[in-house]
């Protein structure tokens, strides 16, 4: 089986998700090319996709959401899983319910109707001070948010297994 893991990343974090997600489904005997989904050209070739993107403003990036919309019809005939990247666990918690929810709103407005995706995970990645403009950090602090690194690689490695192990069932090879 050969699958894309396909990515838009702003800050690096989302490229290093989708790294180690690549990593874990070739453990588990798929061919897995990664890339930036900008240089991803013909789907042609793949089994099945997992893409992701950095989410800013609760939105997907314009990259990603071009990406879908230039290969809706190829990804409606595959198996298809998502994955965001945002900075919800940054955030007080009063505040991270709001967040994802706005976000999967956004998301599903931007994904076509004939993409339906096996799963969407919503992961957080890593904030720096020095990534923000300087009033925006000021706005993250003042309504309580933590920069840092949030990544939680055990929980990212658990769903790169269970697409593994979907992919590996028989209904899904089927549509593959």
């Amino acid at each position: 089986m050969r699958i894309l893991v396909g990515y838009a990343s702003w800050q690096g974090s989302t490229a290093e998700i989708a790294q180690r997600i690549a990593t874990i489904l070739g453990q588990a005997g798929a061919t897995v090319v990664v890339a930036p989904v900008r240089e991803v050209g013909d789907l042609a070739g793949y089994d099945a996709v997992v893409l992701g993107s950095a989410v800013h403003n609760q939105s997907w990036s314009p990259e990603a959401v071009g990406f879908i919309h230039r290969h809706s019809g190829v990804l409606s005939e595959r198996p298809v899983w998502l994955f965001s990247v945002g900075m919800s666990d940054g955030l007080p918690r009063p505040l991270r319910r709001m967040a994802r929810t706005a976000q999967d709103q956004r998301i599903a407005e931007a994904l076509r109707e004939d993409v339906q995706p096996r799963g969407h995970q919503v992961f957080s990645g890593v904030c720096r001070p020095e990534q923000l403009p300087r009033w925006v950090g000021g706005a993250f602090r003042a309504v309580g948010g933590h920069f840092g690194d949030y990544r939680d690689w055990p929980v990212i490695e658990a769903w790169a297994q269970q697409i593994a192990q979907d992919l590996q069932s028989p209904s899904v090879a089927e549509d593959a």
